[in-house]
């Protein structure tokens, strides 16, 4: 099935889930899901949006092209930052906390994938996909967790993927990885509901952006969105529709869950 004739869905606009919160975004830089959900977080009436990623470049163009979507009196700001790096974690925190007055929610959305035999990974591949997915991860909501703990509120919002779920060929350490952040999830949304705050999880199957098609086979892309539902790849807005679910107050009894983003059939 050709997904490019698919009729796509019409774009969902705003309703003031986010008024007036402050929300951090990792890897937010480029057309992916971080950018679709700073974009919605936007237009959801977030007062203040501070994205995050290593690519200075395309940082500088993503907050650009956020400044032009948004009124004048919201903040939008990024910062560069590697998930990897500890000093790095803390001082974008420290940066996001001091540009917003406190960040309300945070987007857990770095993530780094790769296409490899068991037999062929080495370590050092395995230990990257582990450390800016998975560690990268746990980083972040460590760091956040402290400033959160002491406010009593705020909501955490992981990017998870359904290979957490399922198996697929040459992707041991991504679907490994994911599925560490799934178990991340439910782990530290025990602890952090003791003071107030919510952590949830978006599992999708497969969301077409640039890098992707970069990364993987069209023929691959072509047959992962075949095996969907309705035969075409989710948009990256359709993901990011259910991260601001589930920062929003719609979600407050909902934490330590997982939603998945898809419509793959069996």
């Amino acid at each position: 099935m050709d997904t490019q004739s698919l009729t796509l869905p019409d774009y969902v606009p705003g309703h003031q889930l986010l008024d007036g919160r402050s929300v951090l975004i990792t890897a937010a830089a480029g057309a992916g899901i971080g950018f679709a959900a700073a974009k919605k977080a936007l237009e959801e009436g977030a007062a203040c949006v501070v994205i995050s990623d290593i690519h200075e470049g395309r940082l500088a163009q993503a907050v650009e092209a956020l400044r032009a979507i948004s009124a004048a009196s919201v903040t939008v700001a990024g910062v560069i930052a590697n998930v990897t790096d500890e000093r790095a974690v803390q001082h974008l925190v420290d940066e996001a906390e001091r540009i917003s007055g406190g960040i309300n929610v945070l987007i857990n959305n770095a993530g780094l994938g790769g296409t490899s035999s068991l037999l062929d990974m080495t370590d050092d591949a395995w230990a990257q996909v582990m450390d800016v997915t998975l560690t990268g991860t746990m980083r972040m909501t460590r760091a956040m967790l402290g400033r959160m703990r002491t406010r009593e509120k705020g909501v955490i919002v992981n990017n998870a993927s359904v290979l957490g779920w399922r198996a697929q060929r040459e992707q041991s350490h991504y679907a490994a990885a994911k599925a560490g952040v799934m178990a991340l999830t439910r782990c530290a949304a025990l602890e952090a509901a003791e003071f107030g705050v919510r952590i949830n999880a978006v599992a999708p199957s497969i969301a077409l952006h640039d890098f992707l098609r970069k990364t993987t086979p069209e023929a691959l892309l072509a047959e992962l969105a075949s095996r969907e539902a309705f035969g075409r790849a989710a948009e990256v807005w359709e993901v990011a529709n259910v991260m601001m679910f589930l920062a929003s107050d719609y979600a407050s009894y909902m934490t330590g869950e997982v939603i998945s983003v898809s419509s793959q059939h069996p």
